[in-house]
C-alpha cells in the first residue's frame, strides 16, 4: 500500500521530469542547429562562382554562431541549466531573423539551394527558444522549487519500505516518460536537421558507404 509519503512523492517528481525532457529537447535543438549553421559556413565559403556582397561575412558569422551555439549546448547539457540566459535570449532572435532574411534574400544570391538549410536552422532555433522559454518560467527547472516539491523529492529517495512501495513504481514511470520524451524529442530534432545537412555543400557531395569508388570498396 501506498503511504501518504508515497502519494505526495509521485506528483512531485513529474515537474522534474518534465524540466528534464524539456531540457534536453533544447539540447537536441541546440546541437542539430549547431551542426546546419557550420553547414551553412562550409558551403558559403566553398561556393563557386563570384562572391555576392556579404557571402565571407556571413560564412564567418555563421562559423562563429554556429561554434558558439555548440559550446552554449554542451554546457547546458553538463550543467543542468543553459548559462548566459539573457545573452541568448537576445542571440537566439536574431539568429532566427537572420535565416528568415537569407530565406527571403537568397533566391537572387546564387545559393538558393541553400534555403532548406536556412529553413531547418530556423525551426531548430525557434526550438531552442520555445524550450528554454518554458524552462525559464519553470521553478523546478531554475532551482527554485517549492517546499513542497523538495519535500517531495527528498521523500521519494528515501528508503524503500517492507513489502514494496510506491516510490519504485514512481521512479520507474517517471524515467520510462523521460525516455519516451527524449526519444520523441530526438526524432523530431533528426527529422529537420537531416535535410537541412543534405541541402548544404558538404550533405550534396556525401554518397552512401557502399557506393564509394576505389579501394577497398572496388571489387
Amino acid at each position: 500500500m501506498m503511504t501518504s509519503q508515497d502519494t505526495t512523492a509521485a506528483p512531485a517528481a513529474q515537474p522534474m521530469i518534465r524540466s528534464d525532457a524539456v531540457r534536453l529537447f533544447a539540447g537536441f535543438a541546440g546541437l542539430g542547429a549547431a551542426a546546419v549553421n557550420l553547414a551553412i559556413s562550409s558551403s558559403l565559403f566553398a561556393a563557386a562562382g563570384p562572391a555576392f556582397p556579404g557571402r565571407t561575412a556571413g560564412a564567418a558569422a555563421e562559423l562563429l554562431w554556429g561554434a558558439a551555439l555548440l559550446a552554449w549546448t554542451f554546457a547546458g547539457l553538463s550543467k543542468g541549466r543553459f548559462p548566459l540566459p539573457r545573452s541568448s535570449a537576445l542571440l537566439l532572435p536574431a539568429s532566427a531573423a537572420g535565416h528568415v532574411a537569407a530565406l527571403v534574400l537568397g533566391a537572387g544570391s546564387g545559393l538558393a539551394g541553400l534555403g532548406i538549410s536556412h529553413l531547418a536552422a530556423l525551426l531548430l532555433t525557434l526550438m531552442i527558444i520555445a524550450a528554454t522559454s518554458w524552462l525559464g518560467r519553470s521553478p523546478t527547472a531554475l532551482g527554485r522549487s517549492s517546499p513542497g516539491v523538495a519535500g517531495g523529492r527528498a521523500r521519494a529517495s528515501g528508503p524503500v519500505l517492507p513489502g514494496g512501495s510506491g516510490q519504485n513504481t514512481a521512479a520507474r514511470l517517471g524515467a520510462g516518460r523521460l525516455l519516451a520524451a527524449a526519444f520523441a524529442g530526438a526524432l523530431l530534432v533528426a527529422a529537420v536537421t537531416t535535410p537541412g545537412l543534405a541541402a548544404s555543400t558538404a550533405g550534396q557531395y556525401a554518397v552512401p558507404h557502399g557506393e564509394h569508388t576505389g579501394g577497398h570498396h572496388t571489387p
